[in-house]
């Protein structure tokens, strides 16, 4: 397949759509029903809104919808689709007509956010931030990729922590996105809460497009995008917590990406796209994890996919598939004898 790339404009380069301005109605629904949503909505010392989704209060699924909802900007769905499909009950439906916008310019977890033990007074803190804000700061090499930078007056971070960050990094925050302290929200997320498992499963249709964009695929091309992912129950063992949900995509995802372009390319992506090219397909991810000494970096990273995958022409209006779901291994990770 031809890198595009390099020559092609960005794939958001004529983009005028705001994911701070579509995600706001979002955010608000979450404080205006934070009592039924079991989250708890405060202001911090800087005057930025902190909602906690999951470290004090309980969170729930339903916040996590919403949750992941925010961290596409408001650009895409997610909804609760049950009955035993596939072998699991309950499953996460994800789809965003404008996928690249949704999934890279927002929901991505691609800013570092972290502070040493001297600035925080106490423990290092470390966070990869998610969500709209991204769009503002516009800190990733990514941005300079799609052509996109975000405007806006108000903007929220989603971040997949179990405490609040510390001063240091909200003043940074504030900072690199050009904000007072009362125009940002912060949701604190906790993969071990159902807030965060939740949220976590709904990013399975930005881990295609991630993995599109890594193989060189012509983000442009993107047209539509609707995936598909069970949802795990949340274990309060954090490693686990975080196997769980990655597993789900890993071995229960499944994506159909509409795209324009040549056939060649759309059959290449089809192919190369799913999990089972990685070299560590197989085994469930906490193992994976703890086999590296919890080092992402050194983690295969073609194992970042989806399980299933079908890619159509509209151009053509051909389809390929490839791939396949492993529901045995998750069955047999998450299921307990009655």
């Amino acid at each position: 397949m031809t890198d595009t790339t390099d020559h092609a404009p960005g794939a958001l380069a004529q983009c005028k759509l705001s994911v701070n301005e579509y995600a706001q109605p979002l955010v608000e629904r979450l404080c205006r029903h934070a009592n039924a949503l079991k989250v708890a909505v405060r202001r911090d010392e800087l005057g930025v809104r902190i909602i906690d989704a999951g470290v004090q209060a309980p969170g729930s699924v339903e916040a996590g919808l919403i949750v992941g909802e925010i961290c596409m900007g408001g650009f895409g769905s997610v909804a609760l689709r049950s009955g035993a499909v596939d072998g699991w009950p309950t499953w996460l439906e994800v789809r965003s007509s404008q996928p690249v916008l949704a999934c890279l310019a927002s929901q991505y977890a691609g800013w570092s956010l972290s502070a040493s033990k001297e600035e925080t007074g106490g423990k290092r803190f470390f966070a990869l931030g998610s969500g709209p804000a991204r769009a503002l700061a516009a800190k990733e090499a990514l941005y300079g990729e799609l052509g996109y930078k975000d405007r806006a007056e108000r903007s929220v971070l989603v971040l997949e922590v179990d405490r609040a960050p510390p001063a240091v990094v909200l003043q940074k925050v504030l900072r690199d996105c050009g904000l007072a302290g009362e125009s940002l929200t912060v949701i604190l997320t906790p993969t071990a809460s159902p807030t965060g498992t939740t949220q976590v499963v709904a990013r399975v249709l930005e881990v295609a497009l991630h993995k599109s964009h890594e193989m060189g695929f012509n983000l442009a091309d993107v047209v539509e995008g609707m995936a598909t992912a069970p949802l795990p129950a949340p274990s309060p063992d954090g490693v686990e917590a975080m196997g769980r949900t990655n597993d789900a995509i890993l071995y229960g995802g499944r994506v159909h990406l509409w795209v324009r372009g040549a056939d060649a390319a759309a059959r290449d992506l089809a192919q190369r796209l799913p999990a089972r090219n990685s070299r560590d397909h197989g085994r469930c991810f906490a193992d994976v994890f703890k086999a590296v000494e919890y080092d992402f970096y050194k983690i295969d990273p073609a194992l970042f996919a989806p399980a299933e995958v079908w890619v159509t022409s509209l151009d053509s209006g051909a389809t390929w598939h490839a791939g396949g779901l492993e529901m045995p291994l998750l069955q047999q990770q998450w299921l307990r004898d009655a």
